[in-house]
Order: structure tokens, then sequence, then C-alpha cells
């Protein structure tokens, strides 16, 4: 049987690494559910006289410290005083010495936002006129790196490991009670356990350099712990620390007294204490996850936040039961057909609990159809409508084959049952060797009774087996070596038998046919449970043009001119990166355009060539192309941009990073 399970549980955990760290490598870290949409000095502008403060103005709350935003001179040294304050809604400031120098100046931040994800950026002004910079601002974002990797991969492992404990419970207790007396089931429902509070852990020991420094070596600095444990997040995964003491003792109680109850009074209410327990308990977990990520920000929180919980737990119940009744297909000696039925019309209840939760996810965070297509939260979005959908379509092919086995003529089952007499055993002297012979007869009966509905060929083979251990003697009288011979021999029968049961397993086609289903519903699963991991960790579709609204609303205030951000990937080797076009005044007629292409950690991008275009569709008027001039990195101009009128128009800009490497992307702007 192990040689049967493990090549396929080895492509399931290859397939579970390689998708998890394809999509936690590839994509990269993004400032989630906060955007810095002003500041004081603006992004690029040059002021005349040295401001005694910068202010920074975000999307939302984010907590922020002392050193969280630092100002660096042309030389690189800080020239803040360190200390940062709130100065309005959503407006935070750090002071600044006096008698500045003229030139350019570098503005980096690194704050957490009000969902627990790390952002981070950085950006110019200068005083006077614009002078060339020592400053060199790290490529990597908050939240990325060795760190980044690993706390990614800690939340896909809590998430794998709630899905596997509260779907395995719930699995034997509603549709399969005997399987609590069934040794691979309990390792199951144990390995979640086990996967969620190692994974808590580590995202506790993770958390200080996660949204800090990133520096391996600041994991195990008790300092930062503690700074942590007094943050939302810290408050919650503490939380689910104590859920997960209580959950173990729901574990013990599962497997331990409630496996050896023979009343069946006894049991009922034991069962009905498990439900009402284990639910208080699965319900506590998944608030612990509501309670400090997107759920917990945004609009209609007293809404998204149970709506959230419910979501998880129909995900644990569908994702975790499939799991169990994967291991019970493949280890398990039966599996009666109600208990699939049963599980089938839970998990049919659990769909479209997730389809309802998840439209109203999906409205809440995304807000808009043009941000399905145009933010990274939209895209991984519909990859995971996707997913779902090719996991609803398994699941259907596997509804068949469990309508097909719950009709099989159940002649097999009652002559399975009249053969099942045990092979008798002589006793012996030693305890060991009694204990031993039971196990042998008992192995034997069952091994008679499911070779009863095995293929003719495999019934004479296993007859002459069976004649085989009947001649050899199950123990000896007395004696220390007759006692260890008694054991070998019950070892071997139960090996035998073991074997038998397999062959049954596997001659039976119906059975066959939803193990394979099965597995394929769970090797999408996998997948799909990745791509979720990645999709808490996404700025919300919403958020992301709720912010370029009101930068750009911010600076055509300031200035009378119009500003987009237009992100970008080329494709090639570090081809991620952001275009903002500034239109002055933004009026029908002449206006001065400039072109700033970033980094996405806002450091200037040298790029060989930008140009740009508009398009009035409503007018079919255009593409009008622009080829701006370079001027310093990063930076390109054109003056004299005629706007024949007003109107809601596209503007596009290509971007070529390499000799090869080019993309074009576009947004849509009024101008006049």
């Amino acid at each position: 049987m192990s040689q049967t399970i493990a090549p396929r549980v080895r492509t399931l955990l290859l397939l579970l690494l390689a998708v998890t760290g394809a999509l936690l490598a590839g994509s990269a870290p993004v400032s989630a559910h906060a955007a810095l949409t002003a500041s004081d000095p603006q992004q690029g502008s040059v002021v005349k006289e040295a401001p005694a403060q910068v202010s920074l103005t975000f999307s939302e709350g984010v907590a922020m410290s002392d050193g969280s935003v630092r100002v660096l001179d042309p030389k690189g040294k800080r020239v803040d005083t360190g200390k940062t304050s709130e100065q309005g809604t959503n407006t935070y400031s750090v002071k600044l010495h006096s008698g500045l120098p003229d030139g350019t100046f570098t503005v980096t931040y690194q704050v957490v936002s009000a969902d627990s994800h790390p952002v981070s950026g950085a950006f110019t002004f200068s005083i006077g006129a614009p002078s060339t910079t020592s400053v060199s601002v790290s490529d990597q974002e908050a939240g990325g790196g060795v760190v980044g990797g690993l706390y990614g991969f800690a939340r896909y492992l809590s998430y794998a490991g709630f899905i596997l404990l509260v779907g395995g419970a719930a699995f034997v207790l509603a549709c399969w009670q005997r399987g609590t007396g069934e040794r691979s089931v309990q390792r199951l429902v144990v390995s979640g356990w086990l996967a969620l509070t190692g994974a808590t852990l580590a995202m506790l020991l993770l958390r200080g350099s996660y949204t800090g420094s990133g520096k391996v070596g600041d994991i195990f600095d008790l300092s930062l712990l503690s700074d942590v444990l007094q943050t939302k997040t810290g408050a919650a995964l503490v939380s689910r620390l104590l859920l997960l003491a209580a959950g173990a003792l729901f574990i013990a109680v599962l497997f331990g007294a409630y496996e050896k109850r023979e009343d069946d009074e006894e049991k009922g209410d034991l069962t009905f204490g498990l439900a009402i327990g284990g639910f208080v308990v699965a319900a506590g977990l998944a608030a612990t996850w509501a309670m400090a990520e997107h759920a917990s920000t945004g609009i209609q929180t007293g809404i998204s936040m149970p709506v959230d919980v419910l979501h998880l737990l129909a995900v644990a119940v569908w994702l975790g039961g499939l799991s169990t009744l994967l291991v019970a297909l493949y280890r398990a000696p039966s599996i009666e057909p109600a208990a699939v039925r049963r599980f089938s019309r839970i998990a049919f209840g659990s769909v479209a609990v997730l389809a309802a939760t998840g439209i109203y996810q999906s409205w809440r965070q995304l807000g808009s159809w043009s941000a399905f297509t145009g933010t990274s939260y939209g895209q991984l979005l519909l990859v995971k409508i996707g997913l779902v959908v090719v996991l609803v379509g398994i699941a259907w092919i596997s509804r068949r084959w469990t309508a097909r086995l719950s009709q099989a003529p159940a002649a097999k089952t009652v002559k399975a049952a009249k053969t099942s007499a045990a092979t008798p055993v002589k006793a012996t002297t030693k305890t060991s060797a009694k204990a031993s012979a039971k196990t042998s007869a008992a192995a034997s009966a069952k091994a008679s009774a499911t070779a009863a509905t095995s293929a003719t060929s495999e019934k004479s083979e296993d007859e002459d087996r069976e004649t085989e251990d009947e001649k050899e003697p199950a123990a000896t009288p007395a004696g220390g070596g007759d006692g260890k011979r008694a054991t070998q021999l019950a070892r071997q029968r139960a090996a035998v038998a073991t074997a038998r049961e397999k062959r049954v397993r596997d001659a039976d086609p119906l059975r066959s046919g939803l193990r394979r289903s099965v597995l394929a519903e769970a090797g999408v699963a996998v997948v799909l449970l990745a791509v979720t991991t990645v999709l808490t960790s996404t700025e919300p579709g919403r958020t992301v043009e709720e912010a370029e609204a009101a930068t750009a609303a911010s600076s055509q205030e300031a200035t009378g001119a119009l500003a987009v951000d237009i992100p970008f990937d080329t494709g090639g080797k570090d081809g991620k990166g952001l275009a903002r076009v500034e239109i002055d005044p933004a009026r029908v007629g002449g206006n001065d355009m400039h072109v700033y292409v970033q980094r996405p950690n806002g450091k200037a991008f040298d790029i060989p060539e930008v140009k740009v275009s508009f398009t009035l569709k409503a007018k079919d008027i255009g593409p009008l192309p622009v080829v701006p001039d370079r001027i310093a990195t990063g930076h390109w101009t054109a003056s004299g941009v005629q706007i024949p009128m007003a109107g809601n128009w596209a503007i596009a800009v290509t971007v070529r990073t390499s000799d090869i490497d080019q993309v074009t992307v576009d947004k849509n702007a009024q101008i006049g």
C-alpha cells in the first residue's frame, strides 16, 4: 500500500512547494490597503526655501513610529529630527533641521497598514534647484527578501493547518464517526494542529523583522517580539495560540474518550458537545484572521469580518473534508458509501456559502469592474475564480462516482459478513503471544471477509495462502523463544491480511474512480490555497484606484496639474516600475508634460526610452503621439503638448527597459 500511495503523496507535495515558491517568489511585495496619496513637498517638486517639515498623507491610517520617515540630504546625511507626529486625518509629519543646503533630498518611509502589511517607498524633492545625490535606496521593499519569503510560507502553512484541523474534525463528526478510530485520519488532524501551531509561532518571531529591517538576524530579537505583542496582529496571533490549546483538548477527546464510547446515547451526547465546542474553537481561529487582515479595514467592517469567518469555515469544511476523504480512500480498509454521500451534501453547502461570501468580498475589495483587469488584486482574483470553477467541475465528477458507489449491490458486504469466522489460534502462557494470536485471528477474519469480494483468480490465490497460514503453528506452548516466534508469525499474518485488503480495494473500479477524482480535487486545492495566500497580501483593487484618484486630485489641487500613475512590467529582468505622467495645466490647448519613471521602491529608473500618446475614443481622436526629451535619470519632459478638446482621454505610455523588453500601458484621465 505504501508503494502505491507514496508517489501520489510526493507528487502533491512537490506541486505544493513548486506553486508556493513560484507565487510567493514571483510576486513582488506590495503595499496592501494603504498607499501614499500626497506629500508636502510634493514628489519631484522644486521649492525655493527649505521646508520646516515633511508631511505624508496615506489613503488610510497606518502604524508609524519614530524613525519610520527619514529625510536625507544630497550626501546621504539625515536631516530630520526622527520624531514623527500625526498632523491630521491619515497625515503624518517629521520636522527638519534648520539651515539645509540647496539640492535634491530623498524621503524614505516604512510603516504598517491597518491590515497588518508593511508599506514602504521613497521620493525626492529639491531645494533651490535639482542636484545629483549620493543616496542609494535599496531595491528591496518592506516585506521582501528571505524574511518575507519565510513569512509568506508560514502564512500559507497556517491556512493549510487550519483547513486540515477544522475540515478533518468536521468530516469525522458529521460524516464518518467510525473514522475516529482510523490511525491515518488521526495523524491528518493532528498534523493540521501541529502545522497551524508551528506556523503561528514562526509568524510571531518573524513579524518584527518582516515589518522592519527585513534582516534574518532580527528574527530572534526579543525587543522586536515585545513590540509585536503590542500590535493588533500580535494580539491576533497570541489569541490563535490560546485557541489552539483548547483545540488540543478537543482532539484528545475526539480521538480518545469519544472513540472508546460504545453506548449510543452517551456517544450521541458527546457528539453534540464536541460539535458545539469544535464550532466555537474553529470560529475563534477563523476570527484571528478576520480581525487582523483585509476584513478589519475599509468599508463595512461590521459585516465583512463575520462574512470572512464564514468564508474561512466553508473553505476548511470543504477542502479539509476533501483531504480526509482522500486519506480514507487510500489508507482506510473501507469507508461506507453513506459517509461519502453525507460529505457530498455538506461540500455542496460549503460551496454555496463560499460563492455568496466570495461575491460580497469581491465587491468590497474591488469596487469596480475595471479593477478586475486593471489591478494585481483583480487579476489574482480572476485566477482564483477560475481554479474554483475547475474544482467544482471535478467535484461534480466525484459526485457521480459517489452516486454509482451508493447504488452498487450490497451482496458483497453480506457475503463478506458470513465469512468472518476467526481462525482458531492456540493460546500460550506468555501474554505477548496471546495478544499476537488475537491480532492474527482478527486479521485473518478480516482478510477472509474482504477476500470473498475479490476476483476469481485472486480468490484462489488467497485460499492457497490461507491454507499455508493454517499449517503454520500460531504459537507453541511455552518458552521465551516460542513466544517470540508466535509474535513474528502474527506480524507476518497481519502483513498478508493488509496486502489482501489492498488488492480488494484496488480491484473495486468504483472506489478507484472516486479516488482519482478526489486526488485531482486535492491537487487543484493546493494551487488554490497558494493563490489565496498571495491574494491576502496584495493591495485590494478598490484601494489602488482610490489612492490613484486621491493622488491625482491632490496634485491637481496643489498645482493645477494632472498626475496619473501607471504601473508597468516589460517582462524582462528588472522590468517592473511605475510611470507618472504630469500634465500642466491639464486644459484644452498647450500643456507642459513631465514623465517620471520609477522602480517599485520609488527610486528613479534609468531606462533608454519613453513615449506617450493621447486618445479620445468618444470623439475618435488620436492617438496623438508625444516623444518627450530626457533631462535626468528617470525624468522626461515635453512642452506645448496640444489637447484639442476636453474629455476622458486615454493616456498611453510606452516604456522600453532594454533592447528587447518593451510594454505599452494606459489609463484614462479627464483633461479640460
